[in-house]
């Protein structure tokens, strides 16, 4: 099937270069201006890391029951390979011990994360390659459009529900099993990452609506420029239409929602969806309330 190419790279490797950070050099960042630390009495939703890309702490958000999800335990990122030695010493602080990577074997191989060995967190992570062709074949040879390329990366995600399903399955085995504060992280932290984040939320009782603002967020804190510049393939991805660079590139409702309503087909909903794919029946749930929410002071 012939593709619509941008210079010479097919539609498909660009939108993989969302997913796979590896195809970008990395951008230095030594000239970046450091931010100001963290206020101890304040909770950050994003954490101010020289290096770190959309890496937000997922505490605070408000449940149905009127308990409220723990800070400091749950965080969401991107690859964090261009993490600076303060950096680390600022997730040793915060006494990360766990940190779930959904890249793939190339994404992690090309950019790996040099974790010091004092304070580095055990890291789990599936040696797999990364399987693009169902959301090529979206696409087909038509040049595409800001509507369809938002189309195409809605109708992905729910495919990624059972691709990463062992992944996120283990996710939430460790943190039954106590192992937080936990991280969990792909290239953009925003596709592989938002849904893990989603099924989390969801899990822990925070309303929908909330679960998808939180989403929302990787367009505001999703910064495409620290995965990389200045190879070929970077150019030519560059010259991909505006508005389709930004569906890649960003997030939107329609992509989570396509997510939600593949559990809510699900027979017995999204609740059964939950036991039923990932093990979490109303013990685990209830063991993952008692552990990661707490109740509200307001």
């Amino acid at each position: 099937m012939r593709q619509f190419e941008m210079g010479r790279l097919p539609l498909a490797a660009a939108i993989a270069l969302v997913f796979a950070a590896s195809q970008f050099s990395a951008t230095p960042l030594a000239a970046r201006q450091p931010q100001p630390a963290p206020n101890a009495a304040e909770h950050l939703r994003v954490l101010p890391l020289q290096g770190g890309n959309n890496f937000r702490d997922l505490g605070g958000y408000r449940t149905t029951d009127g308990r409220t999800t723990r800070w400091g335990l749950l965080y969401r990122s991107g690859a964090m390979n261009n993490l600076t030695p303060a950096d680390f010493a600022t997730l040793a602080r915060l006494g990360i011990r766990t940190v779930c990577d959904l890249r793939d074997k190339n994404e992690r191989a090309a950019q790996a994360v040099a974790w010091p060995a004092a304070s580095a967190p055990r890291v789990l992570a599936d040696d797999y390659t990364l399987d693009m062709r169902a959301l090529a074949a979206v696409f087909g040879g038509a040049a595409p459009t800001g509507e369809s390329a938002r189309a195409a990366m809605a109708s992905s995600y729910p495919a990624m529900l059972g691709q990463f399903n062992g992944q996120y399955r283990r996710m939430f085995a460790e943190l039954l099993a106590g192992e937080a504060p936990l991280a969990f992280n792909c290239s953009a932290g925003k596709d592989r990452t938002g849904i893990a984040a989603a099924l989390l939320l969801t899990a822990l009782g925070v309303p929908r609506e909330a679960v998808i603002e939180d989403y929302l967020l990787s367009n505001r804190y999703f910064d495409p420029a620290k995965m990389g510049n200045g190879t070929a393939g970077a150019a030519a991805y560059q010259r991909l239409p505006p508005d389709v660079l930004k569906a890649i590139m960003g997030v939107d409702r329609s992509y989570i929602d396509a997510v939600f309503a593949a559990m809510d087909a699900h027979k017995g909903g999204v609740d059964a969806y939950l036991a039923d794919a990932l093990g979490l029946g109303r013990a685990e749930r209830r063991e993952l309330v008692r552990l990661y929410t707490e109740r509200s002071t307001r």
